[in-house]
């Protein structure tokens, strides 16, 4: 469902050079900087780099990105 919302200008402006030089559109631009956030408030020890990596390797699981682990040497027992 989308929805209007207002917004400020000088946050907006903010918003387009990031989203700029992130690809991004301002809404798209927007809605990450929203799930980053919901992410940091209900986990505020985890660092922004944290949560943008472990971001990065869901989206890579979800796009087939990932092989699965094999070891290549056997555990020695005893």
């Amino acid at each position: 469902m989308a929805i209007s919302v207002r917004l400020d200008e000088d946050f907006v402006d903010d918003v387009k050079v990031y989203a700029e030089v992130s690809s991004r559109s301002v809404p798209k631009q927007i809605e990450h900087w929203a799930k980053i956030g919901r992410i940091a408030e209900d986990n505020p020890d985890l660092p922004y780099s944290f949560i943008l990596e472990a971001l990065l390797a869901k989206s890579e699981v979800e796009n087939g990105r990932v092989k699965k682990y094999v070891r290549r040497t056997e555990r020695k027992q005893g």
